[in-house]
């Protein structure tokens, strides 16, 4: 299991090494904030390069 995280770190890059500082530190209930907010920011991204940007902004 320890090998399976490890290369998924390192196909992640960035996000990758993230997760696997957390993970060794024993910081677990950090990731789903973590991952909430890159998810978030994935979404802005897109909402401000497409055409959908108004509907997602009744959203919020």
């Amino acid at each position: 299991m320890k090998q399976f995280f490890r290369n998924m770190a390192n196909n992640l890059g960035i996000v990758g090494e993230l997760l696997s500082f957390l993970w060794q530190r024993k910081l677990w209930w950090l990731i789903p904030m973590v991952t909430m907010l890159l998810l978030f920011g994935l979404l802005l991204i897109f909402a401000s390069t497409s055409g959908i940007g108004p509907f997602i902004y009744t959203l919020f």
